[in-house]
């Protein structure tokens, strides 16, 4: 059988798949009867008892109570953890998923509940999938969220395949966010939604948008109903080592947030200087690569005209930064690319019909009112009010239309704006 840390869920065959039964049959219990007293949710992850979970474990508190929970429901649950970029990096890098000391600590949560845990090598596709795409992104003069491409494209692609070949029924993520069976009248389940989580601090629906109905299918979330403060407090009774573990915070690829030098290291040279032009059309210096700025950015422009002036554009082709007033970053209308949907009806027939709904283009700010509908065949939204700093490469995610704007409906990645006086 592959050791835990060379593993491949394309090498797998049925002497891996034994084998790990045979873990799992062969583990000393250990005595947790003073854990069975304390007052702990029993989870129903809506498969028989028994049946074998795969949790995604990336040695936070999250998955590992996650994964803790599965266990002590009487779940036959198998941990996996993904080695994403260069081990000797990972060693060295504190407060980022995936990293060296998170995988001990996934392996330590693991061997406490008589948990069978592997390590997969995802490392290529990682880097092929996400870094690359994330040096592309930047360079186009868009910005990137890695951390959606993580879960569209390794998480909840690669990883689910890889589960499945371990015989998995489900998989189960620490994402805060909710999976809700729909019934029809008769009580009988007609599909799964997904809903923002019960901890609004911590939902995570932004960076899940991409979600497939088949995805959400297979993939449960244990944690969608807690609050975090919970969460922590679950750890500590069941006296896990990760219970007051900070929250990874950075992009995991890249080191103290300085992510021009990842992009330089995967494309040498692509970086070039050019002009740093107002949108009156005026040239007023120049900038090292638009690499540096970001839609919004104020700071560190190396240009003044008195008042503050603000990255409104950046414009690959001819390498320039545009920059204007703050009034200059309002948009109202956004086209999108790559548009998922989770609503009830076919998306061609929602953005025919001008489908009000909720959209958001931060992970931080409130889902806002807009309308979705079809401009030069394209997916597009119209904000009813419009928005300042939105950029190309950024999700504009959908959820419903309600006060509460509790319903997912999926997203899309913004490919354009225009704004307010183009509208």
């Amino acid at each position: 059988m592959n050791s835990p840390t060379d593993i491949n869920s394309k090498n797998l065959d049925s002497a891996d798949l034994e084998a790990i039964s045979d873990v799992k049959a062969s583990a000393d219990v250990k005595d947790n009867a003073g854990l069975e007293n304390a007052e702990i949710p029993r989870i129903d992850l809506g498969v028989e008892k028994g049946a074998r979970i795969i949790v995604a474990m990336s040695g936070g508190v999250d998955s590992s109570v996650a994964a803790a929970l599965c266990a002590r429901s009487g779940y036959d649950v198998v941990g996996v953890t993904l080695q994403l970029y260069d081990h000797g990096v990972a060693i060295q890098k504190k407060g980022a998923c995936c990293a060296g000391q998170d995988i001990h600590d996934a392996r330590l949560v693991c061997e406490r509940f008589n948990i069978p845990h592997y390590v997969l090598d995802y490392e290529s596709r990682f880097s092929k999938s996400v870094m690359e795409d994330f040096a592309d992104t930047y360079l186009a003069g868009a910005t990137p969220i890695p951390c959606v491409r993580c879960n569209e494209r390794v998480k909840f692609r690669d990883l689910m395949e890889t589960a499945r070949d371990l015989g998995g029924v489900a998989m189960v993520t620490g994402h805060y966010i909710r999976r809700v069976e729909a019934l029809n009248n008769g009580g009988a389940v007609e599909g799964v939604q997904m809903r923002r989580a019960f901890d609004a601090s911590k939902d995570q629906s932004y960076f899940l948008f991409s979600t497939t109905r088949a995805q959400l299918d297979f993939l449960r979330f244990p944690l969608g109903d807690m609050p975090k403060e919970q969460v922590r407090v679950i750890a500590k009774q069941l006296g896990l080592n990760v219970a007051d573990k900070p929250d990874s915070q950075d992009i995991c690829f890249v080191p103290e947030g300085k992510y021009t030098s990842v992009v330089e290291r995967l494309r040498p040279g692509a970086n070039e200087p050019g002009e740093i032009v107002h949108i009156d059309g005026t040239v007023m210096g120049r900038h090292p690569g638009i690499l540096h700025y970001t839609v919004g950015q104020r700071r560190g422009l190396g240009v003044a005209i008195g008042d503050p002036l603000y990255v409104v554009r950046l414009d690959a082709v001819t390498r320039q930064v545009i920059v204007g007033p703050r009034e200059s970053l309002l948009i109202r209308n956004i086209s999108l690319k790559d548009v998922s949907w989770l609503g009830d009806d076919d998306l061609a027939h929602a953005a025919k019909a001008k489908t009000r709904l909720a959209v958001k283009v931060r992970s931080t700010r409130p889902p806002k009112p807009a309308c979705l509908f079809v401009e030069e065949g394209q997916y597009a939204i119209r904000l009813d009010e419009p928005e300042e700093g939105v950029a190309p490469g950024q999700a504009c995610v959908f959820y419903s239309d309600d006060a509460a704007h509790d319903r997912v409906l999926g997203g899309g990645w913004i490919a354009s704006t225009k704004d307010e006086y183009d509208a």
